[in-house]
C-alpha cells in the first residue's frame, strides 16, 4: 500500500482514543453483518469505514444557478475526504435536481440525458445525474456542488424542488466493502414552506423484502432518490417501456403475472451499457400475489400518500392490467376512457362488498374478508407419556367468541411429532369426531402411541378450516377456506420439565415479505407447525412418479434454503406434492442472502449446531446422508465443490465445521457472510 499522509484525520483519530482510554469505548456503528465489525482495531481507527452523505441546504440563483451544499461523514460523524487524500477512500457524489409542476404528483427532471439504444437505434431523453458540476470545500467533510445544468427561465419559484445525491466509497483495497448512501433536501426556491410531496411508499417497506435497497450498482438506497429520476418524462429507447416509477415498480413486482408475459411478451428494460433486465419470471412472494397491493402500500408507517393507491389512474392501473386498451376500451368492459378524470367515479376508494369495483374491495384477497366468520384454535393441554396414545384437549372459535363444533370442521388434524430436540417422526390424525364437554373443550385420544422409550418432549400442532360461502347467489360468490392460524402445544413424556423445538427464524420475518404465510392449501401458516412433518428423513417419495426417482429432500432447512437459492442453485430443485411437481428453479431472492439474519433469529445461523441434530436424508443431493451442517449449509452452497469441502470435515465421530467457521474462528459464519 502507497504511503499517504492523513496529517488532520491522524490527529482527531488520535484525539478520540485518548479520549476513549478515559472514558468508555463508543458503541460501535457497525454490526455483525458488516465488514468493518471484523476488522482490525487498526485498521477501523485508519480508515474510518462508512458512509453518511447529508444534503444541508439548496439554493437556485436568479440566473438558474444550482446549488447544494452535501456533508460526507463516517457513520460516527468525522469528516470525510471526497478526494481521498486526508482520509481513505475517495468518495463519488452524483446529483439530481428535480421538481414537482403545479397541479401535479410527480417529478419532472431538470438534469438529463439522451440515451441511445444500439440495439433498436432510438433515443431518448431521461432523467439523469449532473454532469459538468464543480466542488468547491467550504469546511472539513463539506462541499458546495454547482449544478452543470441550470434550472430554465420559466422556472415556477413557488414549486417544490428536490436535489437528490447519491454517493459511494470504495474501501476493497482495505479488505473492506464499497459503501453506500443516499439523501433528498426539499425546498421552494422562493423561501417558502414546502406544501406539496411526493411520498407514497417509506424506503422502509422496500426494505422489508429488499435488506436493503440498493439498486444500480448499490448507490441508489432511498425511494425519495428513485423518484427523482424515474419520472413520467423517462423512457427505455431499446424497449419503448417507461422507466416511470409507478408503472414500471408495479410491471416488475407483477412479473409473470402480467397478461402481456403470459402472452408471450417478456417485459425487459435496457439499462446502462444495454444490459437487459427481464422481469418475465418474477413472482410476488405476498399472500395474493400483486393484488395484495397494501404489501407495498403500508397504512400507518407515515408516508404523507399513503392512500394514493386508492386514487386510480391509467398509468398506474394499466401497469397491472396491461392487457386493457383504455383508448379503445377493450378490457376495460368496451368502455373508452381518454383520461383520468372520470377513473374514480366507478372504481372509489372502498365499497359496500369485497370484490366490487372499488380499489379496495376488487383487490382484496378472499381469504382476508371481514365476511368471513373466522376460525381460531385453542389446544389447553395434553396428556400422555411415553407408551401411552396422548389426550389432547383442545377448542375452536370464531371470531365473535362462539365455539365451533369440530365436525363442522370441512378438515382438521391433529398432528403429534418428537422428540422437540430433533423431529424424527411425525403422525396426522382427524379429530373431528372428537367429544366434548359443555364448556366448548373437546378430547382426542390419538389412535397412535408415543414410542415406549421416548425421552423428553413430544409437540403437537392444529390445523384446518371451514369451507365459506361468500357473497351467496351473486356472480361473485366463492367458496373460500376460512383456515384457522395453527397452533403448537409441547409436553414431557418422560416427566422431564418441557423443552420446546430451538426456534431458527421466525414467522413475523416470513411475513415480512410473505404477507401471511399460507401453504398446503392454507393448512399451514406459521413455522412451528411446518416443521412437525418437514424433519429430516421426510423426501417427497410418496408424491413422486417412480419415474422421477430418487427422492428430494423437504427436510424444513434444506428445502427452505434451496428454494429461496432457486435459480442460483447448480441443479433444479422440484418437490412433487399433492397437486404435482413445483419447480423452484426461477425463484429469485429479493434481497442478499448472505445476510442471513434476514430470516433467522437468535444467533441460530452460527455454528456450532445443537448437539444431537439428526443427519439429513438427501437422496438427490451430493451428500447422503448430509450431516446436520452439512445439509444447512450446501443447502445455499450448492456446488460438488462446497460439498466435498464438508465432506473433509466430516467423520464417523461427527461434523467439525465449527472449528474454522465457529464464532471466533477466522472464517466464522457472521464473518464470511458480511457484506
Amino acid at each position: 500500500m502507497q504511503p499517504r499522509l492523513f496529517h488532520r484525520s491522524v490527529f482527531i483519530g488520535v484525539v478520540l482514543v485518548l479520549t476513549a482510554g478515559l472514558s468508555s469505548t463508543p458503541k460501535s456503528p457497525f454490526t455483525q453483518s458488516d465488514k468493518a465489525y471484523y476488522a482490525d482495531a487498526n485498521t477501523v481507527n485508519f480508515v474510518r469505514p462508512g458512509l453518511v452523505t447529508k444534503i444541508l441546504s439548496a439554493e437556485i440563483a436568479a440566473d438558474g444557478t444550482i446549488r447544494a451544499r452535501v456533508r460526507i461523514t463516517d457513520p460516527r460523524g468525522l469528516p470525510l475526504d471526497r478526494l481521498g487524500v486526508t482520509t481513505p477512500g475517495v468518495v463519488g457524489l452524483s446529483f439530481v435536481a428535480a421538481h414537482i409542476p403545479a397541479g401535479q404528483t410527480q417529478y419532472t427532471s431538470y438534469t438529463v440525458r439522451t440515451q441511445t439504444s444500439a440495439a433498436a437505434g432510438r433515443s431518448a431523453i431521461q432523467a439523469a445525474a449532473d454532469t459538468g458540476g464543480t466542488f468547491q470545500a467550504v469546511a472539513d467533510g463539506e462541499y458546495l456542488y454547482t449544478f452543470g445544468t441550470k434550472a430554465p427561465s420559466s422556472i415556477d419559484r413557488a414549486a417544490t424542488h428536490t436535489i437528490g445525491v447519491y454517493s459511494n466509497r470504495n474501501l476493497t483495497e482495505f479488505e473492506l466493502a464499497t459503501n453506500y448512501d443516499d439523501d433528498a433536501f426539499t425546498f421552494v426556491p422562493n423561501g417558502g414552506r414546502v406544501t406539496t410531496t411526493r411520498d407514497v411508499i417509506k424506503t422502509e417497506t422496500c426494505n422489508k423484502c429488499h435488506n436493503a435497497l440498493g439498486l444500480h450498482g448499490g448507490s441508489r438506497r432511498s425511494v425519495e432518490v428513485c423518484a427523482l429520476c424515474h419520472t413520467p418524462q423517462t423512457t427505455d429507447p431499446g424497449t419503448g417501456n417507461t422507466v416511470d416509477l409507478p408503472p414500471m415498480i408495479h410491471r416488475i413486482h407483477m412479473g409473470k403475472d402480467l397478461p402481456s408475459v403470459k402472452a408471450g411478451r417478456p417485459y425487459r428494460i435496457i439499462g446502462n451499457a444495454n444490459s437487459i433486465h427481464d422481469y418475465s419470471e418474477v413472482g410476488f412472494p405476498a399472500l395474493g400475489g400483486t393484488s395484495n397491493c397494501t404489501a407495498c402500500h403500508e397504512q400507518g408507517k407515515g408516508a404523507a400518500q399513503q392512500d394514493a393507491w386508492l386514487k386510480p389512474t391509467r398509468a398506474a392501473c394499466g401497469s397491472c392490467h396491461d392487457d386493457v386498451n383504455f383508448a379503445t376500451g377493450e378490457g376495460h368492459v368496451n368502455l373508452p376512457q381518454p383520461n383520468d378524470s372520470r377513473c374514480g367515479t366507478c372504481h372509489i376508494p372502498e365499497g359496500e362488498i369485497d370484490r366490487d369495483a372499488s380499489i379496495a374491495g376488487a383487490h382484496r384477497h378472499p381469504r382476508l374478508s371481514a365476511a368471513l366468520p373466522g376460525t381460531a384454535f385453542e389446544l389447553l393441554g395434553v396428556d400422555g407419556a411415553a407408551g401411552r396414545a396422548p389426550t389432547v384437549t383442545f377448542r375452536i372459535k370464531d371470531k365473535a367468541g362462539n365455539v365451533v363444533p369440530p365436525a363442522r370442521m370441512d378438515r382438521l388434524a391433529l398432528v403429534l411429532a418428537g422428540p422437540t430436540a430433533d423431529y424424527a417422526t411425525f403422525v396426522s390424525e382427524d379429530p373431528r369426531r372428537a367429544e366434548g364437554a359443555s364448556d366448548g373443550r373437546y378430547f382426542w385420544t390419538f389412535q397412535a402411541t408415543i414410542p415406549a422409550a421416548a425421552k423428553g418432549s413430544f409437540s403437537v400442532g392444529i390445523e384446518g378450516y371451514r369451507n365459506v360461502t361468500l357473497q351467496p347467489g351473486t356472480q361473485k360468490q366463492a367458496v373460500v377456506r376460512d383456515a384457522g392460524v395453527n397452533k403448537v402445544i409441547h409436553f414431557a413424556v418422560d416427566g422431564s420439565r418441557v423443552a420446546p423445538r430451538r426456534q431458527i427464524v421466525s414467522l413475523d420475518k416470513c411475513n415480512a415479505c410473505h404477507s401471511f404465510l399460507n401453504l398446503h392449501g392454507d393448512n399451514r401458516n406459521a413455522i412451528e407447525m411446518c416443521v412437525l412433518c418437514h424433519n429430516p428423513s421426510l423426501t417427497d417419495a410418496a408424491r413422486r412418479p417412480a419415474a422421477q426417482m430418487p427422492a428430494e429432500s423437504v427436510d424444513f432447512r434444506t428445502m427452505i434454503h434451496r428454494i429461496h437459492t432457486g435459480k442460483e442453485l447448480d441443479r433444479p430443485y422440484a418437490i412433487f406434492g399433492f397437486g404435482g411437481a413445483v419447480d423452484f428453479s426461477e425463484v429469485g431472492f429479493p434481497g442478499d442472502r448472505s445476510h442471513c439474519a434476514t430470516c433467522h433469529v437468535n444467533g441460530s445461523e452460527q455454528l456450532p449446531l445443537r448437539e444431537g441434530l439428526q443427519n439429513v436424508n438427501d437422496p438427490r443431493g451430493h451428500l447422503n446422508p448430509a450431516g446436520p451442517t452439512a445439509a444447512a449449509c450446501t443447502s445455499c452452497h450448492s456446488s460438488i465443490q462446497a460439498a466435498s469441502h464438508a465432506l473433509t470435515a466430516t467423520t464417523p465421530l461427527g461434523e467439525a465445521c465449527s472449528v474454522c467457521h465457529g464464532p471466533n474462528a477466522d472464517f466464522a459464519v457472521s464473518k464470511v457472510h458480511a457484506r
